[in-house]
């Protein structure tokens, strides 16, 4: 198996997700001295509201490590990186790949990370750009799917996938179709189906496994699928067969993926949700049936079940749909899968018929069908292939120096001239237009003062302006405006921050200077946030009973006060009014760095606030 290398693996599935190849292929790397790093799922489609929770974890994952890469196990690293949500936009890639790329070269030269195998499940333009701009040792593109057909979306893959297919220098298939598909542009084609996890399945197979408390209550004969329950799966099969077997009970095991109400409302019909992958073998050990009940689609023509083997790996009865591929593996197997062909009540008569016929001498002939499809001697194929290709590959280069230095040169020329074109766009774009004015804007809340019981000013310290004094004036100065117009008979300085004073006691010593009654003024002396100001706030207008509030600070910051006081502010009346065209926000014909960084830190304010649940 392949050793002492590094390798780059860009998923097309992220690490806690159903376990399958990908995990499994780089744990084995990772465990036999091999320093990997997996790139998490960067999307073939653009999201849609069923996938917040998934979008969600990514940004929960990114905040678990450093820039988003954590350590997972030992040579095992997990990158989940933060990317705009459009793979196929040009201008959202260019902006994904600098995310991406950032991160990981800084990483590739802290942990001395150098000359790595590129290793993708996914044909999108950002894995090739990925690919491109890392000095790779190789580039392995491993087919699992047609992504192309997966959805209307995902059609816009199929070029860049030609393209990452003539690229690659070895190209291994999951499939017989795929193997067809890619063989097309590549004639290094190699075919892997997926396979098992031998001594964890056979382990379970041999020993003494109490029933999952999850299946205690469900009556045997159990029909049992294992995967995501996704749109690819047959439910009028399901239901048919559950209707016409009420004493069997229909058991599956995966994380929901699409609408299965229609099955949920059967009384022999359980879904079990996600489980480890170390308990799924002392679930299967309990199945008398595992079925494979795939819909026959231009998508499903080209999969490889991967619980095909694992099911066969504990000996059970395995009834599926006439995939081509199961189809495939009866022919090398000698018929050890049950396949129904389609049509109505087929499905659920084979289910019968597995269940009779099941005995001694069939279980020990799946179990060896089991044994030819064993992840150990699978990798340790595709490392000979490797291993192979990188031999010839370093031949290769030391024939060819001279062009590769001129290439190199070629690039970096190339790449310079396009850093200097993006730099003038940007330069331009931020700082001599009303871009980012423009991207402000929403940030704002501005009310018409109304009489209130306090007004109270959120001190400005030095996130504002850099330096302090200048934002903390114009605060002060327009409460004390307030107050002297009538607004109200109390000022709340809220403030933390301490400059050689404490901010909100400038603010107090302002405020007497230009006439306010120090008996008007109540202080707050501990917030060092925006939400820790609208907390301390309220509980000062609490303990006085203050019902109403009118709220002092930055333009750009009530935005974000707002939302603290929507979640908290139980019943209050508030109401925003900033500071009058403080003098940090002036809009001269050039837009100041600092004004930017300003704007950004309000907007990443406000995403960590929702992340933390302050909003």
């Amino acid at each position: 198996m392949l050793k002492k290398q590094n390798i780059i693996c860009i998923s097309s599935i992220d690490w806690d997700f159903i376990w399958q190849g990908h995990q499994e292929i780089m744990s084995a790397f990772a465990k036999n001295g091999n320093k990997v790093i997996f790139i998490e799922n960067t999307g073939v489609r653009t999201p849609g509201i069923r996938d917040f929770s998934r979008i969600k974890k990514r940004i929960r994952d990114w905040f678990k490590g450093i820039k988003g890469i954590r350590k997972e196990s030992e040579n095992l690293y997990i990158f989940s990186p933060l990317v705009l949500p459009f793979p196929y936009l040009r201008l959202a890639r260019w902006i994904n790949r600098r995310l991406i790329l950032s991160v990981l070269e800084r990483w590739m030269n802290v942990v001395n990370f150098d000359n790595p195998i590129v290793w993708t499940f996914l044909p999108t333009p950002i894995s090739l750009e990925i690919a491109d701009h890392v000095r790779r040792k190789l580039l392995v593109y491993y087919c699992i799917d047609n992504f192309a057909v997966s959805s209307p979306s995902a059609k816009k893959i199929k070029r860049s996938e030609e393209r990452l297919i003539k690229k690659a220098d070895l190209v291994f298939t999951t499939s017989q179709e795929l193997h067809k598909h890619c063989s097309v542009h590549n004639d290094r084609v190699y075919d892997f189906p997926f396979a098992v996890n031998l001594k964890r399945f056979e382990r379970a197979r041999d020993e003494d496994l109490h029933r999952p408390k999850d299946l205690e209550t469900i009556k045997s004969p159990i029909v049992g699928y294992v995967g995501g329950v996704h749109k690819w799966i047959d439910q009028d099969l399901i239901k048919e067969a559950a209707i016409s077997h009420p004493n069997y009970s229909f058991v599956f095991l995966g994380p929901l993926q699409t609408n299965v109400s229609s099955l949920s409302k059967l009384k022999n019909v359980y879904f079990l949700g996600k489980k480890d992958h170390a308990d799924l073998p002392g679930f299967i050990k309990y199945f008398d049936v595992s079925i494979i009940p795939y819909l026959i689609t231009d998508y499903t023509k080209n999969v490889y079940p991967t619980k095909l083997n694992e099911y066969l790996a504990l000996g059970k009865a395995v009834v599926s749909t006439p995939l081509p591929e199961v189809r495939a593996f009866n022919a090398i197997y000698r018929d050890v899968v049950y396949i129904s062909e389609q049509g109505s009540g087929k499905f659920s008569d084979v289910i019968e018929r597995a269940l009779a016929e099941d005995n001694a001498a069939l279980r020990g002939k799946r179990v060896e069908a089991a044994r030819h499809n064993g992840w150990e001697a699978r990798i340790e194929k595709m490392s000979d292939i490797v291993e192979e290709e990188v031999r010839l590959k370093e031949l290769d280069k030391e024939a060819q120096w001279k062009e590769g230095l001129s290439s190199f040169y070629k690039i970096a020329r190339k790449k310079a001239l396009r850093c200097i074109v993006i730099t003038l766009v940007l330069y331009t774009t931020f700082f001599r237009t009303p871009l980012i004015w423009f991207l402000a804007e929403p940030l704002k809340i501005s009310d018409l003062p109304q009489r209130a019981d306090v007004i109270a000013v959120f001190g400005g310290g030095v996130g504002e302006t850099g330096s302090p004094g200048k934002s903390t004036i114009e605060r002060s100065r327009y409460a004390v405006e307030l107050y002297k117009e009538g607004y109200a008979d109390k000022i709340i300085f809220s403030s933390g921050y301490s400059y050689k004073h404490n901010d909100a006691e400038n603010m107090r010593l302002f405020a007497i200077s230009m006439g306010v009654p120090e008996g008007a003024i109540i202080l707050e002396k501990k917030a060092n946030s925006t939400y820790e100001n609208v907390i301390y706030a309220k509980e000062i207008l609490n303990k006085y009973s203050y019902h109403s509030a009118l709220i002092v600070s930055s333009p750009y910051n009530m935005r974000r006060a707002a939302m603290v006081f929507k979640r908290f502010g139980d019943g209050l009346k508030v109401l925003y009014v900033p500071v009058k065209d403080p003098q940090f926000y002036d809009k001269g014909k050039v837009v100041r760095l600092r004004q930017i960084r300003a704007i950004l830190h309000e907007y990443l304010g406000i995403v960590y606030y929702w992340i933390k649940g302050y909003a």
